[in-house]
């Protein structure tokens, strides 16, 4: 099971520049996890015979041309399959008109499987703005180890828009207590580690340096690889050894996030 996770930054833009079809003819992922998808499906019907290849699912926002997520899944895998449930957004959260959540259950042999694509608030508008993401945060966390209680695979992929630890973006000291690095949301990342979820790459990557999955446009900071690793997925610790691969594909153009993919 090969899954990537990617916030597009606008999936029209990705595939107007053919980025997308680069990434899917080089991996050929079986699930493609998009955050950032800033549109409706009606927009993207065209992707339909662009990609026949993969069933199509999202979640768009009520506000156009913002945020949302969705779930592409290789037709070959419905007949691998069955019980196969798309669920939009989770009981509880904020933010529920932003289409930050996408979940596509299934049952594969035995196995109950729960996987999201998920793009978490930034939380930098508002101080409401603030709260509804440290809300999401906890609510979100909720959710998955409820269903991980009741015996589910679950493997979450997205953009969580926190770095961990200062191993985990180019300038901690700058950035120390800021949003995206600051003291509480660093310390969710160390319930949800405690709580025994596997923030994969790391787990795999225990002590690798200057590896990033974000760089601002605008400074143009990616060319000199002045990141964040804010893109993650998380696993049940007792699946890790199940991982073939966990890489950060930054050779990936497109948007201002590159992909990672995770072989299981």
């Amino acid at each position: 099971m090969k899954i990537i996770t990617w916030n597009v930054n606008g999936l029209r833009a990705v595939e107007r520049k053919k980025e997308i079809q680069k990434l899917l003819l080089k991996e050929q992922p079986d699930f493609l996890l998009i955050q950032e998808i800033k549109g409706s499906p009606e927009q993207f019907s065209g992707f339909l015979t662009e990609h026949p290849e993969y069933q199509q699912f999202y979640h768009s926002a009520e506000k156009k041309g913002y945020a949302g997520t969705g779930i592409w899944l290789k037709k070959n895998w419905l007949d691998k399959i069955s019980n196969l449930n798309f669920i939009r957004d989770v009981d509880d959260l904020p933010n529920a008109d932003e289409g930050r959540v996408a979940e596509l259950d299934f049952y594969y042999g035995r196995s109950n499987f729960a996987i999201f694509s998920v793009y978490f608030p930034n939380g930098g508008k508002s101080s409401r703005a603030w709260e509804e993401k440290l809300l999401f945060y906890e609510k979100f966390l909720e959710h998955i180890n409820q269903l991980r209680k009741e015996g589910k695979i679950v493997i979450v992929g997205g953009d969580v828009n926190v770095a961990h630890d200062e191993i985990d973006l180019a300038r901690p000291k700058e950035n120390d207590g800021k949003i995206g690095f600051h003291p509480k949301e660093r310390a969710w990342m160390d319930r949800l580690t405690k709580d025994n979820w596997s923030d994969v790459w790391r787990d795999e990557n225990p002590k690798k340096t200057k590896v990033y999955s974000y760089w601002d446009l605008k400074s143009r900071a990616r060319e000199r690889n002045v990141g964040w690793r804010i893109d993650y997925f998380f696993l049940d610790k007792k699946l890790l050894p199940k991982v073939k691969r966990i890489e950060y594909l930054t050779w990936q153009m497109g948007s201002d996030h590159c992909p990672l993919l995770m072989e299981i």
